[in-house]
């Protein structure tokens, strides 16, 4: 492992000195890990990885190699999870799971299954979509094999889309069901001081019998009081601050300017992030897209992400959401060019170490990326549900 992966991991050890039992993760829907990079770097042991995509899968592995990261001890799954809901797959995990308890662990599972059936700019088809039924697959797996924990993402269509939502609250429903206690959240990228607008719904639940009665919500017992679960712990930027200022600012974007902006986290900033991880430097850094339109990208102010595609960066603010798919282009802010991989990935806060490799499209990395939970954010959830579990 080499000496920034440690240094997150000890920074994160520092922080739960109380830890007593293991934390060790199974991963679902795992993409090019960066869901899972967090909750490594966060001490948690990743012991099963499953992904349908091979490319994705070939990444994840790639990228672990090149960290020297070890390797999940039950391997990677590379297949569709409904097959480890049910037959000599389901049987297998059973297994692994059974083994991992042998350790006194807690074992959890995370994922988020894909969401463009429930986002707004995505297909929108709700639970009846191809991507919509997986994740009713996910809480299956979750009530069969009964995690002591878990962690579920997707995008906040889920959340405030009103017939997503009634579908959102039958899952809760069914894990309430099978003996869960649940907290939500709506978080935001920007809050943990990653440089994109991200808003993303995480819900978390543990078995109810490691839940003392006094953390229960009085009125409704399969819910925990909000008060115990320490998401502000790990929140460096809270919402009701961070987007007032952000606002208040915004006029200073209608020029380039040569300098940083006094009164702005430059941690939320892109050009922070390109000097921080050295995209030029980067071995994904000649991986973009060759531009066509050569005149639109020149004329296109930086800045304007007014449009649904070719949204031009500011390099003193922070990017929308990463999301390169249907037909979406972000722009370098002072390049005419198109972002390149190593640019993306410093957006999703990945660590400078953290590389794609060669053998990947340019389609399938920045699928990946755009796919993936910002490392940042992730490191915090994965820390915020560990210092929780030592509480228990």
């Amino acid at each position: 492992m080499n000496k920034s992966i440690k240094k997150a991991v000890t920074k994160a050890e520092k922080q739960n000195k109380t830890e007593i039992r293991k934390n060790i993760v199974f991963s679902f829907f795992a993409g090019a890990g960066f869901l899972d990079l967090g909750f490594e770097t966060s001490g948690y042991e990743i012991a099963f990885v499953n992904e349908l995509n091979k490319s994705f899968l070939n990444a994840y592995r790639f990228s672990r190699t090149k960290m020297k990261m070890s390797k999940p001890r039950y391997g990677f799954y590379e297949g569709d999870m409904a097959d480890l809901t049910k037959g000599s797959g389901r049987k297998k995990l059973t297994n692994y799971i059974n083994d991992a308890r042998k350790q006194d662990a807690l074992i959890g599972f995370i994922g988020g299954p894909p969401c463009p059936d429930f986002s707004i700019a995505g297909k929108n088809r709700g639970r009846e979509g191809r991507h919509g039924k997986l994740s009713s697959t996910y809480i299956s797996l979750i009530s069969q094999q009964k995690p002591d924990f878990f962690l579920f993402e997707n995008v906040k269509g889920l959340w405030r889309t009103k017939s997503h939502r009634i579908f959102y609250e039958e899952l809760k429903a069914t894990l309430q069901k099978h003996g869960y206690v649940l907290i939500e959240r709506l978080i935001n990228a920007l809050e943990y001081g990653v440089p994109q607008d991200r808003d993303r719904i995480i819900l978390v639940g543990f078995r109810s019998e490691l839940i003392p009665l006094d953390f229960l919500d009085p009125d409704k017992k399969n819910l925990l009081k909000s008060e115990v679960f320490p998401w502000e712990s790990f929140i460096k930027y809270p919402r009701e601050k961070i987007f007032p200022k952000l606002k208040k600012v915004e006029k200073m974007y209608d020029n380039v300017l040569s300098k940083r902006p006094a009164g702005i986290p430059v941690d939320t900033m892109v050009e922070y992030w390109f000097n921080k991880n050295k995209v030029n430097l980067h071995p994904n850094a000649k991986h973009y897209f060759v531009p066509r339109a050569l005149l639109r990208f020149k004329n296109t102010r930086e800045g304007d992400v007014s449009r649904k595609s070719f949204k031009r960066l500011h390099r003193w603010r922070y990017s929308p959401t990463v999301a390169y798919g249907n037909n979406e282009v972000h722009l370098h802010p002072y390049e005419a060019r198109r972002l390149s991989v190593a640019e993306a990935l410093s957006i999703q806060s990945l660590p400078k170490q953290f590389i794609l490799p060669d053998t990947m499209t340019l389609s399938d990395m920045f699928k990946a990326i755009s796919n993936g939970v910002p490392y940042v954010a992730a490191e915090a959830v994965a820390n915020t549900i560990k210092t929780f579990l030592n509480t228990l």
